[in-house]
């Protein structure tokens, strides 16, 4: 059975075996594992997955692949596929609940994926995910470069970096026209106010041609002289911009805001 993929989805399916290995050292993978996959495709990586590790949930929202991923994972009873949107999908209700998110993700969800596995409730550890090299760069930027933003923060402040590997655009098919990277990081303890923090992050970036105070009054989170403030009451200036702050920064920011 040939299957075409969509591009609606951001599919490119991997295809080239010899990067399991690289995905399974970074991942770390032991025989106790619970994984959970989004976006199985060919199965490829779902059948190295489950040779090694105790449980894999595979989340698809693709029901035309549903043919060829039961005959590619026929015999293997430690597979659950889950057909659905796996922005939509609860995590935490997954039972035996996955603490490791090993995949190549669609490119359309990757980011938004990464951000809510990260804040949202679950299980999850460890992450070892494929993504456009852009994104890749993105989820641990420093402040004062193109690539900070919002993402970059709340990843930093949930997430440390525990690998990092290029990928050729040979090992999908189709080839994108970007070039992919594999990431690896392990959660740390969250800031108490992550969910606070998370808004006024969103916000400070909304708007990045603004000052931060600017920004955070267009996005309605608070008006400026609150947040001008707030921003003299942790030491930066007024006319300073959200991609100048450290994510610990935005942390006391939060709280400051919080105390005006």
């Amino acid at each position: 059975m040939t299957v075409v993929p969509k591009k609606a989805l951001g599919q490119h399916f991997l295809v080239d075996e010899n990067l399991l290995g690289v995905i399974g050292r970074l991942a770390a993978l032991d025989p106790g594992d619970v994984v959970l996959e989004v976006g199985p495709g060919l199965g490829v990586l779902t059948r190295y997955l489950s040779d090694r590790v105790a449980l894999v949930h595979a989340v698809e929202l693709d029901r035309s692949l549903e043919p060829g991923l039961a005959a590619a994972l026929a015999g293997r009873d430690n597979v659950e596929l889950v057909f659905g949107d796996a922005l939509r999908v609860d995590l935490a209700s997954l039972r035996p609940a996955p603490r490791k998110l090993v995949a190549n993700l669609p490119y359309n969800i990757a980011t938004p994926l990464i951000v809510e596995s990260l804040v949202g409730a679950n299980a999850l550890e460890l992450w070892c995910v494929m993504v456009q090299r852009e994104v890749a760069e993105r989820l641990f930027a420093q402040p004062s470069t193109k690539a900070y933003g919002a993402v970059s923060v709340l990843v930093r402040l949930t997430a440390r970096r525990t690998g990092f590997h290029p990928v050729s655009r040979t090992v999908f098919r189709p080839p994108p026209n970007v070039d992919s990277a594999l990431v690896a990081f392990r959660r740390i303890e969250a800031p108490r106010n992550l969910l606070d923090v998370r808004v006024v992050v969103e916000g400070a970036f909304s708007h990045r041609r603004k000052t931060l105070a600017n920004a955070l009054q267009l996005a309605g989170v608070a008006d400026r002289s609150r947040a001008v403030d707030a921003l003299r009451a942790i030491g930066r200036s007024a006319d300073i911009r959200a991609e100048a702050l450290e994510p610990s920064d935005f942390v006391v920011l939060t709280d400051a805001l919080v105390d005006r």
